[in-house]
């Protein structure tokens, strides 16, 4: 198993989303944008989702060809962000986030897929190849941070392009897994969506990270707007995320252990316990230290948990639009939804509602996963 090559992908893609994510709309906001536009900008990077994972996924399961798709998309990702150094008004840039995120998000699904048929019977080790996305979400999230402080936020494209980059040139020295695809049919794969406990997975997945939009769309504009510096925001995100890797170096233990559903539950109540003290108590650091922590839980058991459920129930050559299918319904339609309500919760009612809309929201998803989900 190319171990290392592996990790490089993940290493740079999400340190990528280490400058988008936290940075972006400080960026957006530099540039005079509103609230709601803010939302409906950073809502185009999701929307993408719903859409190009599944061309993708269904061309790399016809073709067999994942990492010729992949490597095409980052490519192409590259090339389209530039974009960002010539447009500047409303209407450039989302025309220049649609298509760069098009490309973006073809990406990810089909090296996950490429992932797991690398790793076999070994599925439970995925986690540890995972982690390096984290270790570079840790490393630009943090170290951006004072930079930014120091310096303007004119940089922040300029970091960004370069981590792309890195996500292509990190697809060119991966092999393909050697697993012969074979052609699924529209039917069986009907079958599988029939079934009551994917629908249900799907829907959770969806009210999970739709409850992440204020915190991935005004997280950092947020804590700006009580006075902390972006260092130290910087570095709250970074705590997040180290929490998470602390997850995704154990959970390969606990799933044995406690089973997939159990664990899926558990991320739902602290997912809903995390944004009700980021939504009552902003101005106390150790509250929000702790929910930073809670991370651990809302992304790393959870994504854990909800990619293994994904690769149980969409098998053989419905692994690709499986993957697919799970990034469009989830981190792109829930996450387009979660950063549209989000704006205009911000400009309409306030942050607090915002965040506890989003608590709701996971307490919900609690409930469906309580009632349908089966392992």
């Amino acid at each position: 198993m190319p171990y290392w090559r592996l990790s490089t992908f993940y290493l740079f893609f999400f340190g990528s989303v280490g400058a988008l994510v936290p940075y972006w709309s400080l960026y957006l906001n530099d540039l005079g944008f509103s609230p709601v536009e803010i939302g409906e900008l950073m809502a185009l990077l999701m929307v993408t989702k719903v859409v190009a994972p599944n061309v993708w996924g269904w061309i790399a399961d016809q073709t067999g060809r994942r990492m010729a798709i992949v490597r095409l998309g980052s490519f192409l990702a590259v090339a389209a962000f530039t974009g960002v150094f010539f447009a500047h008004g409303y209407w450039g840039l989302a025309a220049v986030m649609t298509v760069f995120s098009f490309f973006w998000n073809a990406a990810l699904p089909q090296y996950e897929a490429t992932t797991f048929n690398h790793l076999g019977t070994d599925t439970h080790r995925y986690a540890r190849i995972r982690l390096w996305g984290s270790i570079g979400f840790i490393l630009t999230s943090a170290s951006l941070g004072p930079l930014l402080d120091r310096y303007d936020i004119a940089l922040l494209p300029w970091v960004t392009v370069w981590l792309m980059a890195g996500i292509w040139l990190a697809s060119m020295v991966t092999p393909e897994d050697g697993v012969r695809q074979g052609r699924g049919t529209t039917e069986l794969l009907r079958r599988v969506l029939a079934r009551g406990d994917v629908l249900a997975l799907l829907i959770v997945c969806f009210l999970m990270q739709a409850s992440h939009g204020p915190y991935y769309t005004f997280y950092s504009l947020y804590l700006e707007s009580y006075d902390y510096s972006r260092t130290l925001i910087g570095q709250l995100w970074a705590l997040g995320v180290v929490a998470e890797v602390v997850v995704f170096l154990l959970v390969h233990r606990f799933i044995p252990q406690y089973g997939l559903r159990a664990l899926l539950l558990v991320s739902l109540l602290l997912t809903t316990i995390r944004w009700t003290l980021i939504a009552l108590f902003p101005e106390r650091l150790a509250v929000l230290l702790l929910a930073q922590c809670f991370h651990a839980a809302s992304f790393g058991i959870y994504h854990a948990v909800a990619i293994q459920l994904i690769h149980r129930y969409f098998i053989g050559h419905h692994q690709g639009r499986g993957q697919a299918l799970y990034s469009s319904v989830s981190f792109g339609a829930g996450g387009a939804v979660g950063s549209l309500f989000s704006g205009y919760m911000w400009d309409n009612s306030g942050a607090m509602s915002m965040y506890l809309a989003a608590a709701l929201i996971s307490a919900a998803a609690m409930g469906i996963a309580w009632r349908w989900v089966r392992a």
